[in-house]
């Protein structure tokens, strides 16, 4: 039996990256990614984000090597944190 420490199907990888944003109204504003896993990721924003919004993200990597990460996904979680919002997001699709 796991313990409640590695209870999560998928371990969350440490990020600290910009993250490009785009909303269902065609906003685009941009937020840093905290953490990624294989479902979800965690993104710091500037402004609040409704509950079942769903987003387009471009996580560009730090190295030409790689292509950039594009998902479509849902915000599932928004909560203060300093001077903006933590968004907590489930990954439905990766699109690149």
């Amino acid at each position: 039996m796991k313990d409640y420490s590695e209870k999560r199907d998928f371990h969350r990888m440490q990020v600290e990256s910009e993250i490009e944003i785009t909303d269902s109204r065609g906003n685009t504003f941009s937020g840093t990614c905290k953490d990624l896993s294989a479902t979800g990721m965690q993104m710091l924003v500037r402004n609040p984000v409704m509950v079942g919004e769903e987003l387009t993200t471009v996580l560009h990597p730090s190295s030409d090597q790689f292509p950039p990460l594009e998902t479509i996904c849902e915000v599932i979680r928004c909560e203060p944190e300093g001077e903006g919002f933590l968004l907590g997001t489930n990954i439905s699709e990766v699109t690149r």
